[in-house]
């Protein structure tokens, strides 16, 4: 007689299943993804947060290789370095089709998740993109005529401004506007346009 295993979900399990979900655009609700997993809600709710935590973590897992990938891959230093990393990241965000479907989904729920001052991905891009540039300032490399902390905030807010204009300002996205966003950020940096 062989005795019947049974694995126990884990809470990589459920970011795992969530990711896939929202990649393939799925809505995800936490009362079906915990009887997926058949666990109670309250594990669920104790290893996920809530559903804004989880989307945000999500969000976040898709961001932070593609920045390290833009990081790695644009050469030079200084202005022209912090606006191609800028670019890269921004371009491939404009055109990723999960998070075009995530907005066209529910796009008061996609803007907060994207940019509120309380979502996830936004606080770490303005972190990750603060400590981009004070690499680059402490290397020597720019010297930005103000704070790095409101610039890092400004940039970031600035590429959420042409990422969502859809549901920002009710117009599509364009590769114009990212363009000249960059040229903003240039001219932020201290560069010339």
């Amino acid at each position: 007689m062989t005795e019947k295993t049974t694995t126990r979900a884990t809470p990589a399990d459920a970011f795992k299943r969530a990711r896939r979900m929202w990649l393939k655009g799925e809505r995800i609700h936490l009362a079906s993804l915990s009887d997926e997993l058949n666990i109670g809600r309250a594990t669920l709710f104790r290893w996920v947060g809530n559903k804004d935590l989880l989307i945000g973590e999500v969000l976040w897992s898709l961001y932070e290789p593609l920045r390290l990938e833009a990081l790695s891959s644009t050469p030079g230093q200084g202005v022209d370095f912090v606006v191609g990393v800028y670019r890269r990241i921004n371009s491939t965000i404009l055109h990723f089709e999960p998070l075009r479907r995530f907005i066209n989904q529910d796009p008061e729920y996609a803007l907060k998740i994207l940019t509120s001052s309380q979502s996830t991905l936004h606080s770490r891009t303005v972190e990750a993109n603060t400590r981009i540039l004070k690499d680059q300032v402490a290397s020597g490399y720019i010297s930005p005529p103000m704070n790095i902390e409101s610039l890092s905030y400004f940039m970031v807010r600035l590429a959420e401004s042409c990422l969502y204009s859809d549901i920002i300002g009710g117009r599509e996205p364009r590769d114009e506007e990212l363009e000249d966003a960059c040229t903003a950020v240039r001219i932020l940096l201290g560069g010339k346009a």
